[in-house]
């Protein structure tokens, strides 16, 4: 009697066991993978891409998740700006963890070396920051790479406009990192300054180990450069700043973005209220509704955020927030999460009202870049504080 007591319940458990497995499984979740810095100078950046996409991530599971309520699972990566480890944390989320989307961090270097891993993988890889004009624009068909995050060549256009306008620019020297980002901006630059009748006034290139770049800095002086071209990350460039300041020299620069990725305020001193550098979004000013909803999501999961100033840098907040809605309007059209399937459905999302702007038709073929040259704006530091230029509050 006991015996078959026995049998009886471990039957009944054995059936309760298998039905829940099928809902169980149904509920596995979707793993969106991130390779970025998380270490080094660049951290701060990295854990901004973090929290837009966390933010982002808890909308979508707070509203029932995707594909019959499958919670979104971010998965994250070091690759310490080294193409070589970026490569290898890639291969790890796309083959070991499976991931469903990769998202990309910081360096033009590392994304590019990731591209073609992604493509060969079918996996959807989504820029947040790295601004590479190869890293969309790379030639593979059918191509895997979109994009929410500036671009080299846009910028660079920018870059010039805003160096004539702000300056009254007429001989601009170019101070650039030696590497692809480097290239990839040298290449803009005299692209923007050809149709504008323009050449440089000297350019020049500095390693990211140098520990001086006055002898650069002194040869785009005395060929006339009235106003910088800066190009590095944030260690690099706090040096382009302290050599300037070495040698006396008060040239307005107008940099790309990589100084706002750390500690470029501490790094480069007094002088670091001096650069002028791009961005694609600011959380100062007058909000949308959904930039007001992201500041108090923000704020109420990170406590050292107490408001708009501890959001920093803002760009790898909002790019990230934006690219990861963006990316779960791509799967939830395309009923799966396979890569292929969601990378078709890209090309099909209508309209998102955003952080950065409203997205009518972001992608499409041959276009994988969601912003245009009207959604960057200018800012500096005050204090520790990035605001946009004219702001001081």
């Amino acid at each position: 009697m006991n015996m078959s007591r026995r049998v009886f319940i471990a039957t009944v458990s054995a059936v309760a066991a298998f039905n829940l497995a099928g809902p169980a499984q149904a509920a596995e979740t979707i793993k969106i993978g991130l390779v970025t810095a998380l270490s080094g100078q660049s951290a701060r950046s990295g854990e901004a891409i973090t929290r837009g996409l966390a933010v982002a991530i808890d909308e979508i599971n707070a509203g029932g998740g995707l594909l019959g309520g499958r919670k979104l699972e971010l998965v994250r990566r070091d690759d310490e700006s080294n193409p070589a480890k970026g490569v290898m944390a890639a291969r790890e989320l796309i083959f070991r963890e499976k991931v469903a989307v990769l998202f990309g961090g910081l360096d033009t270097p590392v994304s590019l070396a990731v591209v073609p891993l992604a493509n060969g993988a079918k996996v959807p890889f989504m820029g947040a920051w790295a601004a590479g004009t190869a890293i969309t624009r790379n030639g593979a068909e059918p191509n895997f790479v979109f994009r929410v995050s500036a671009v080299d060549e846009i910028v660079d256009q920018g870059m010039l406009e805003y160096g004539i306008k702000a300056f009254n620019g007429k001989k601009f020297g170019m101070i650039l990192v030696n590497n692809p980002w480097g290239e990839s901006n040298e290449k803009g630059l005299r692209a923007a300054l050809r149709q504008k009748g323009l050449a440089p006034a000297g350019v020049e290139k500095f390693e990211g180990s140098d520990v001086d770049v006055v002898p650069q800095l002194s040869r785009l002086k005395a060929a006339g450069a009235d106003t910088l071209f800066l190009v590095g990350n944030v260690g690099p460039s706090a040096l382009v700043v302290r050599s300037l300041e070495r040698m006396g020299w008060n040239v307005p620069v107008v940099s790309h973005w990589g100084p706002l990725g750390g500690r470029f305020t501490e790094l480069a001193g007094t002088g670091a209220k001096n650069v002028h550098f791009v961005q694609t979004y600011s959380f100062f000013g007058k909000q949308s509704p959904v930039g007001t909803r992201v500041i108090k999501a923000l704020m109420a999961k990170y406590p050292d955020v107490k408001g708009p100033e501890n959001i920093t840098p803002a760009v790898g907040v909002a790019n990230a927030y934006d690219g990861m809605q963006l990316v779960a309007r791509a799967i939830a059209r395309a009923g799966t999460a396979n890569g292929d399937a969601v990378r078709k459905a890209m090309y099909g999302i209508d309209e998102y009202a955003g952080l950065i702007k409203t997205y009518r038709k972001p992608f499409a073929p041959g276009v994988h870049d969601a912003l245009t040259k009207d959604d960057y704006v200018w800012a500096r530091f005050v204090g520790e504080r990035i605001l946009p230029v004219g702001e001081t509050d």
